[in-house]
This record gives C-alpha cells, structure tokens and sequence, in this order.
C-alpha cells in the first residue's frame, strides 16, 4: 500500500508540477477518508532549490529520505538536456531495484532516462520534448500521444495537467477507483480524462515546401471538400500515380493518402475550434464525407472524438 512519498526537486524546479504533487500527496485529507501519506520533498543535499518561476524553495530533507519511500518522484526541471548529479541517479535506481513506484513527470523521464530506467521500456514525456528524449534515449519507447504511461512500477507522465492525472491513476491502482473519484472531486478535476496528448499539439494547417508538387498541394488544400485520390493528384501533376507518389513521399516525408488525413484532420480540428458548424457539416466540408467518417479519425489519431475535443477547445466566440 502506498503509504511514503518522496518528490525529488532538482535546480530550476517547474512550480505548477510541484505542486499538484502536494497536492496529490502531502495534505492530510484522512478527516476526509482519503488516504494519508508520509510526504516529503527533498534536494540533493536538503538545502534550498531554485524555481523556474524566479525564486527559491526551502526544502527539509536530502536524498536518503527517498530509501524509505514507497514512492519516488522526480518534478521537471527547466533543461531537458540536464543529467542531474549521480546521487541522484542513484537514489531513483534504489528505489527501482527495491520495488518502489518511480515517478516522473514532464522533463523528469529525461532523469529516468540518464538512470537508464526507461532502457526497453514504454514511456512519455511533454509532446515538445519526445524527440529529443528518444534522441538521447534511443533505448526507450516512446510514446508522444498518451498522457501518461504505466511500464511496470515506472510511471511517466507528460506535462503540465497531465501529472493530474499520471497521480489520480497511480492512487486506482493502489488504493481504488473510488478513493481517486473522491480526491478528483476535492481537486475540482476530473477524474479521468478522454484522449492523450496528442489532441494539444499545435499543427497549424499549412501545405509542405516543396520543390515541385507545390502547385498541386496548394490545389488540394483549396478544395479538401473533393473527393481527391492519389489519381486525381496525379493527374493535377500531369504525372502516372505510382510516379507521382515516388515524387510525394520524396518531397513531403509522407504518402499522399497520409498527407491528405493529416490535412483533412487540421482543417476539422481548426472547424471545430472556430466555428458553429455541426459535426455532418465539418465532416463534409473537409472531405471526409461522414460524420462517421470523422469520428473514424479522431479516434485514431487523436484518442477522442470531435464533441469532446470541441468541449475542450472551443472558442469562446465563434466564427
């Protein structure tokens, strides 16, 4: 049973993800018939640590209170490129290699990964530092959609909002669904949220540069409502189909079928941002023809469905 908490504060500590972390874990809500924990932040060396936010946090404990913890965590901290100092390594491998949860969220995997945690195993991290942990990680898995991943007893979340729900998850699993609902509802979330992460990255619609099929990408994104094959783009380029998808995949990354969804699917999430068209209308208009259709997609490249990410990403005033 979950019972100690230890949260690992390195240099230039982001505040917000500190925070839902005593939020989560280091208030005394047993009057409420929530679980207690023993909580406790600790520094390198038990001293002050620095914020990103501009000042300093005094902190009570080193790193040997994490040997008695049930739980480690290690709170983000502002380079993701940082290898935090070898106790510090140390301390998470420990409670690894003893059975403790470890922890870690946004650019706190970057620590998991220089502790060589996530070798082999599943994990995130926030959308706009994935590459760059794969990168210096090559052998971790991982995963840019999800807003948090559970690979045995490491738990990894992605940023901001997202250790919100990595913690509501980890207290299901270790004490109940109900006693997740009733915190959830203490802290005026929700106690799970549909969809990962991948619904919050920002790709602004726009056509690839492109040496040669520029004509015809900007002749398609003008008319998304047609009904437009890898033929019907082949002829725009006065090209054969199998000629022009070689020349496509060597000037975009992509097959033009994927490129076509991609920009289909930019144009729906833009839709139902900005606009008071219903779900029929938008599938139709971007070309996917039905509402089904759209759904289809969402559900697949985006793990929700337009009402719900409309619900989240609304406009407040419409166009």
């Amino acid at each position: 049973m979950l019972r100690n908490v230890a949260v690992i504060a390195l240099p230039e500590v982001a505040v917000f993800e500190l925070g839902v972390l005593c939020e989560l874990f280091g208030y005394d809500r047993t009057a409420e018939g929530l679980p207690g924990y023993d909580f406790a932040v600790c520094s390198l060396d038990g001293g002050p640590v620095a914020s990103r936010a501009g000042f300093d946090i005094s902190v009570r404990h080193d790193l040997s209170r994490t040997d008695e913890a049930d739980l480690v965590v290690i709170a983000p901290f502002d380079n993701p490129e940082f290898v935090p100092p070898e106790p510090v390594l140390d301390a998470l491998r420990r409670a690894h290699e003893r059975g403790a949860w470890v922890m870690s969220v946004c650019t706190g995997a970057f620590a998991l990964g220089a502790a060589g945690l996530l070798d082999g195993r599943r994990c995130t991290t926030h959308w706009l530092h994935t590459a760059r942990l794969t990168r210096l990680y090559p052998a971790a898995v991982v995963d840019p959609d999800v807003l948090y991943v559970q690979d045995g007893r490491v738990l990894t979340s992605a940023g901001t909002a997202a250790s919100i729900d990595a913690g509501l998850h980890l207290i299901r699993q270790e004490h109940s669904t109900a006693v997740a609902r009733m915190l959830a509802r203490r802290m005026v979330v929700p106690p799970h949220r549909e969809g990962g992460q991948a619904q919050y990255i920002e790709t602004p619609l726009k056509a690839v540069e492109c040496a040669t099929l520029q004509p015809v990408l900007n002749a398609v994104l003008a008319s998304l409502d047609q009904p437009h094959t890898v033929d019907t783009m082949a002829g725009l380029a006065h090209m054969a189909p199998r000629t022009f998808a070689r020349k496509f995949r060597d000037e975009t990354g992509a097959t033009p079928h994927d490129w076509l969804i991609s920009q289909r699917m930019l144009l729906a999430r833009t839709l139902l941002e900005d606009s008071d068209l219903g779900v029929d209308a938008i599938a139709a208009r971007v070309g996917f023809g039905s509402a089904a259709t759209l759904r289809h997609h969402f559900a697949t490249r985006l793990a929700t469905t337009p009402q719900a990410y409309r619900g989240t990403f609304r406009s407040s005033q419409p166009v």
